[in-house]
């Protein structure tokens, strides 16, 4: 695995906003799939359905969205990747005791940094500051797209 994305940054791939067009430009840089793990899952699909509830978009739109997701999957751009739940967990608590005092990292953020470094991604990929600066500190590419 070469990339990982983070939530904040698949959501803007698949429902547009104010960061689409970084997100679709940062997604054409790279050469291989990207991982959807078991927190993506939950995570884009439910910020989709917040979108929905701040009348942000519409229903429509958001089936429009989970269904560009899953042709995406379907068609190789997105892959599942499946790091096992228990290094995830050990990884997260080793960089939140590292880093989160220092850094003011979010859990979602420590889980993702963490299911990516399992996966043995290279690089980080993310809007949030904090977020790629705790990827920089466990050692992935991390600039902030």
């Amino acid at each position: 695995m070469s990339g990982y994305a983070d939530a904040a940054l698949l959501c803007s791939l698949y429902a547009p906003d104010a960061h689409t067009a970084r997100a679709v430009a940062c997604l054409g840089k790279q050469s291989q799939p990207l991982p959807i793990v078991w927190i993506h899952q939950l995570e884009v699909r439910n910020a989709l359905r917040l979108r929905v509830f701040r009348r942000e978009i519409t229903r429509a739109q958001r089936d429009t969205s989970l269904n560009a997701l899953l042709a995406d999957l379907a068609n190789g751009v997105l892959v599942i990747g499946s790091p096992p739940l228990t290094e995830v967990l050990t990884e997260a608590e080793r960089r939140s005791a590292l880093h989160s005092d220092t850094l003011g990292t979010r859990n979602l953020d420590i889980l993702h940094v963490a299911a990516a470094v399992v996966l043995g991604s290279r690089e980080f990929l993310t809007f949030d500051r904090r977020q790629a600066n705790l990827a920089s500190a466990a050692g992935l590419i991390a600039p902030v797209v």
